[in-house]
């Protein structure tokens, strides 16, 4: 399957939204694929002690939204630290909760990254409770680099939680 940065979509877009955005897509496409087979107890397994799959298809999300208010020149509310406080926490609902999450969460964010215009890149902006000194242009491409680790993070735990449950373990 070609990667969504070799598909030739997003042409319209400068090449900082563009690359952000195919990230976002291929790790959407990551999840999707990898979380489908899994059960609600797979989905929060954490084999030899790894993080769970769920725990980094919330990370994921969540952290985007983090990042672009951080992008946006705003602070996080009081939600969003709640919801940094419980990313380790299963969802009530299960996997399905979560993966909704997720993709709900993508919708969103890409709709944001689409509203930046080059010349806000060069923005100065502060981040965490230091507010220490990014770009408007840094936080975007952190949104992309972040979000792609983590969903290797979600293949790779997915396949250990597979291959656990093939070998009966």
């Amino acid at each position: 399957m070609v990667e969504p940065w070799l598909r030739g979509t997003l042409g319209e877009l400068d090449a900082v939204r563009r690359g952000v955005l195919h990230a976002l897509e291929l790790a959407a496409e990551d999840v999707t694929r990898w979380c489908a087979g899994l059960s609600d107890e797979e989905m929060e397994a954490r084999p030899f002690g790894v993080a769970s799959v769920g725990f980094h298809v919330r990370h994921m999300v969540r952290s985007l939204d983090r990042l672009l208010t951080y992008a946006e020149g705003a602070a996080l509310s009081e939600g969003q630290m709640e919801k940094l406080r419980s990313e380790m926490e299963p969802e009530p609902g299960g996997r399905e909760a979560t993966v909704l999450e997720f993709a709900e969460g993508m919708e969103v964010a890409v709709a944001r990254v689409r509203r930046f215009e080059p010349v806000q890149y060069e923005k100065v902006w502060g981040v965490g409770r230091k507010m220490l000194p990014t770009t408007v242009g840094g936080l975007l491409v952190h949104c992309a680099e972040h979000t792609q680790r983590h969903a290797g993070q979600v293949v790779t735990t997915a396949k250990v939680v597979l291959g656990m449950r093939e070998q009966g373990l």
